[in-house]
């Protein structure tokens, strides 16, 4: 992971950058950062190996779009903090994500005061064509798996197979190349996180 170059040009786009070399690092920094407010996640390997959930609901109050359907999908966009990953971020400035029902990248896009992506060192890549690439054929397959979604890449889990079934999770493909407000963090982890 190439720090200087991921801050320059992520801060030169006007994201907030931080680097944590371990987990307590970056779990304590959030703790002492994300207070007494509303939050929700985005579906997110990442978050769930945090565990962010445990760590964050005694200071704050959790919206839970897993459990509660669609109308709390709509209330993500109205919280304090959104927190999500990226399927792949180049070191060129760019975030790629993938989705299926679009409500994570549009939270990462629209309506929360502050967006946090959690990034392990795994999904940077050195280009924008490589971090479509990773999306796509590593990403994608992998929470298609985890989502038990009927399709090729989900019972292969090797790679995209340009499926057009129902059951696909690529529906939306957004590339975010500039902070869509003024508190979108990226708190990159040297260490491997989600997939």
């Amino acid at each position: 992971m190439n720090r200087e170059l991921l801050r320059k040009n992520f801060e030169s786009r006007q994201f907030i950058v931080e680097f944590f070399d371990e987990k307590n690092a970056l779990l304590s920094y959030l703790v002492e950062n994300v207070k007494n407010e509303v939050i929700a996640f985005g579906g997110s390997a990442t978050v769930s190996e945090l565990d962010l959930a445990s760590v964050l609901e005694e200071k704050n109050s959790i919206i839970w779009h897993d459990k509660s359907g669609d109308s709390a999908r709509y209330h993500g966009f109205s919280v304090d903090t959104y927190f999500l990953s990226a399927n792949a971020v180049s070191e060129t400035g760019y975030i790629v994500n993938i989705d299926g029902s679009g409500n994570r990248v549009a939270a990462s896009l629209f309506g929360p005061k502050r967006v946090i992506y959690i990034i392990g060192k795994n999904k940077i890549t050195s280009s924008l064509e490589e971090a479509m690439e990773r999306a796509r054929n590593v990403a994608a397959p992998k929470n298609a798996k985890r989502l038990s979604a009927s399709t090729p890449c989900a019972a292969k889990g090797d790679r995209c197979y340009k499926c057009e079934l129902d059951s696909k999770i690529c529906r939306a493909t957004v590339i975010i190349e500039r902070a869509t407000r003024p508190r979108t963090e990226l708190l990159f982890a040297d260490f491997e996180l989600g997939f």
